[in-house]
């Protein structure tokens, strides 16, 4: 059973987490102008290491920075020891990490610069995002009514809070009618991502996934990417259309939460043998090879708390 975590780490201390409460009056709260990270933290033969932690620190800082907040209370060194505190101080030797920049104001606004930046850290246990099941499985998709952001209408580079009323839109729809996950397209109707992962598709036996000028940047994409082509495929980043990923061979997302999940069925097609394919499954083992500590790259994307 998961134990609640005990602290919080909210602008340079550690608070019990019932006490790490903001106003009501919080800009981000109302109008959810603010920017996150998830990141993930893995036991290993040497102890708790969160994966490319700095890499993941960075990128919440450029959020910010897309967002439009001119100042930024914390270096990305600052934020990277104080997610290892938390983590100590709570005592997991796994669990997820939430970074959380918020603006805080006497009242709520919509301009920027009448709130002051302020970041929280949480951290909680955290098993497989989709279920255990759909490791090995796979997960029932659909095509989304919801399209996703135009990247004129919204920063699509940025993980901004306000954006994701969109994935929640698309994913709350996709649960409803009986799916696992909605896949949503770009404005002009190819395949973009889904409502918190980037998507891969293999055919004859070459690895594509859809372009990123107006998707997140994943950067458990950008690992997945580093491991395919180390283990000698191909990796096409390029416009996907969604009736290539009906003939796909096999089709799997990834994402910090999602880490690396196979598709089996998309809009009631069965993709390839309707469960995890031989591809995925190297990639995969790969991955996990990562993540325990067990592979050449282990040193490089492995900060260890301890």
């Amino acid at each position: 059973m998961a134990s609640n975590p005990k602290f919080v780490w909210m602008n340079g201390n550690l608070v019990e987490t019932e006490k790490a409460t903001v106003s009501f009056f919080n800009t981000t709260l109302h109008y959810g102008a603010g920017v996150f990270e998830g990141i993930r933290c893995y036991s290993t033969e040497k102890g708790p290491a969160v994966f490319r932690l700095k890499d993941h620190m960075d990128r919440l800082i450029s959020s910010a920075r897309v967002l439009g907040v001119r100042e930024f209370p914390f270096t990305s060194d600052d934020l990277c020891s104080a997610t290892k505190e938390v983590i100590k101080a709570n005592g997991y030797s796994s669990c997820y990490i939430r970074p959380l920049l918020y603006l805080t104001s006497a009242f709520p606004s919509l301009n920027l610069d009448d709130g002051k930046a302020a970041v929280g850290i949480g951290v909680w246990e955290m098993g497989a995002y989709l279920g255990q099941e759909k490791i090995e499985n796979g997960l029932k998709a659909n095509v989304s009514s919801f399209t996703r952001h135009h990247p004129n209408v919204t920063m699509t580079k940025a993980k901004i809070t306000g954006n994701y009323a969109n994935s929640i839109l698309a994913k709350t729809e996709s649960i409803r009618f009986g799916f696992d996950e909605a896949i949503m397209l770009d404005p002009q109707g190819y395949v973009a991502e889904c409502t918190g992962e980037n998507i891969f598709l293999v055919r004859k036996g070459a690895v594509y996934s859809p372009i990123t000028a107006d998707t997140l940047e994943g950067i458990t994409r950008d690992s997945l990417i580093t491991l395919i082509k180390g283990l000698g495929f191909t990796v096409t980043e390029t416009m996907v259309g969604r009736d290539q990923l009906y003939i796909a061979d096999e089709v799997f997302v990834c994402g910090t939460a999602a880490e690396l999940t196979p598709v089996s069925e998309i809009d009631g097609r069965v993709i390839g043998s309707g469960k995890m394919g031989p591809i995925t499954r190297q990639i995969q083992a790969e991955f996990h090879k990562v993540i325990r500590g067990e592979h050449l790259l282990s040193e490089q994307w492995l900060d260890y708390v301890g």
